[in-house]
């Protein structure tokens, strides 16, 4: 089984002194209802599971709102596992398929006898116009494919590596450079198989890359049914569209997203909603130009002018010939990396809490992302694949602009930590060192 972060926090709402319903958000395939079911395994007697994409019919059963003896009535009659007060878990899954049922759970969370789960994929679609979410009443998780540090647990690597990376993160201390190579070779592999759980199982169990491409576009091919199934008739052709160019226009030299490539003469207002859908919908990430790299960041965001990448690196890797995946795993020095190192800080920063962002300046340059800590410092983040990780005139012209006040920036490379004034180069594997959950 591969370890998982999110098992503490599904520890700690257990634990938790008020109960409420668990809701388990995030994209198809990485791995929600596993988790859900192996959670309940070590700490329940019975699960009773109920799935409204393999059962609709059950969905008949929560159609409307009722108290707490009507459902659980209609739940008996619908599993065939005993329900035991206080050592079952009743699970929903795939709730998208039942919204009702989110808006019912607060009948069944204040009966109090049993506890409950829910999970489901493009929730942030799907229950964007339910009638009443039940404040107080779900506990809701965020869940992500692997990040780095979990992918190395696949690999043997333990946490004392980690605790090691994050006093040298937290000192500005050299990574001892055996284990430097060794991490950057892993980060190598995390780059081609990237956090789907079926396709780093896979690659566990046999090595083979042609096997992991196979589930990469399997994944692919399924989030494009979604958007079949799930979006507005009208919307399909343009959020199918945009998911299919992001690859290309990830190697364009600003990175940013270019509408016209949708169709020709096309703007962004007539294609908001469906860049907000990819988004909605955890199968892309975001991040939105800024006017000035100030706090709060969300204040001079740019709808119009963003990033967007896959939620998943090994699925942009994957779109890419197999010759560049070869490159990347034998690290040849004269493959761009840059965008598949770009979408990999994406994918980490945003598991670690982070809304994303960057700066564009004709006078200034271009920094690759600005992030807002706790304490709402603004940190400028700059992403290098290549040998001249040190020329970075963006991050220069910002740091040095009197009116931004930003104290520090931070280079992530091919490279081991180092400081040069107030610039420190990190081992781009470090992006998961940046915490803001």
């Amino acid at each position: 089984m591969l370890r998982r972060k999110i098992e503490t926090q599904l520890e700690a709402w257990r634990s938790a002194p008020k109960r409420t319903a668990l809701l388990v958000t995030g994209a198809r395939q990485i791995g929600k209802t596993y988790i859900i079911r192996h959670f309940a395994q070590q700490h329940y007697d019975h699960i009773a599971e109920l799935n409204f994409i393999e059962n609709p019919d059950l969905v008949a059963l929560f159609d409307r709102p009722r108290d707490a003896k009507n459902l659980l009535m209609r739940l008996e009659l619908a599993v065939n596992t005993p329900l035991v007060p206080g050592k079952t878990l009743i699970f929903f899954d795939e709730v998208q398929r039942c919204k009702e049922m989110v808006t019912a759970i607060k009948f069944l969370v204040d009966d109090g006898r049993f506890d409950y789960a829910l999970s489901g994929s493009l929730l942030g679609v799907e229950l964007e116009d339910i009638r009443s979410v039940p404040v107080g009443y779900l506990t809701e998780l965020d869940m992500y494919p692997l990040d780095f540090q979990e992918f190395c647990w696949s690999q043997h690597i333990g946490n004392d590596v980690f605790d090691m990376l994050a006093e040298c993160f937290a000192k500005h201390q050299e990574v001892d450079e055996f284990i430097h190579q060794r991490l950057m070779e892993l980060y190598s592999k995390y780059l081609v198989i990237g956090g789907m759980p079926a396709a780093v199982d896979s690659f566990v169990a046999n090595g083979s890359v042609a096997d992991v491409r196979t589930i990469q576009e399997n994944i692919k091919r399924e989030y494009r049914r979604d958007i079949s199934q799930y979006a507005r008739k009208e919307d399909r052709l343009h959020i199918r569209a945009i998911y299919d160019l992001v690859p290309s226009e990830l190697n364009n030299p600003n990175k940013r997203f270019t509408f016209a490539k949708i169709e020709k003469n096309m703007r962004f207002q007539s294609v908001a909603s469906d860049f907000d859908w990819l988004v909605n919908a955890d199968v892309a990430v975001a991040a939105y130009n800024v006017d000035e790299p100030c706090t709060p960041l969300e204040m001079s965001k740019e709808r119009n002018l963003f990033k967007l990448f896959y939620n998943d690196v090994g699925l942009l890797t994957g779109s890419f010939l197999k010759k560049t995946a070869l490159d990347v795993l034998d690290g040849n020095p004269d493959i761009n990396y840059g965008s598949i190192y770009e979408n990999a800080v994406a994918q980490e920063l945003r598991a670690h809490g982070f809304d994303l962002y960057y700066y564009n300046s004709k006078k200034l340059g271009e920094l690759d992302f600005l992030i807002q800590d706790r304490n709402d410092h603004v940190l400028p983040i700059e992403v290098k694949s290549g040998k001249s990780y040190k020329r970075h005139r963006a991050m220069d012209n910002v740091l040095a602009h009197p009116e931004y006040h930003l104290n520090t920036g931070y280079v992530l490379g091919p490279c081991n930590v180092s400081v040069e004034g107030n610039v420190t180069y990190l081992p781009v594997y470090m992006a998961g060192m940046f915490h803001n959950e």
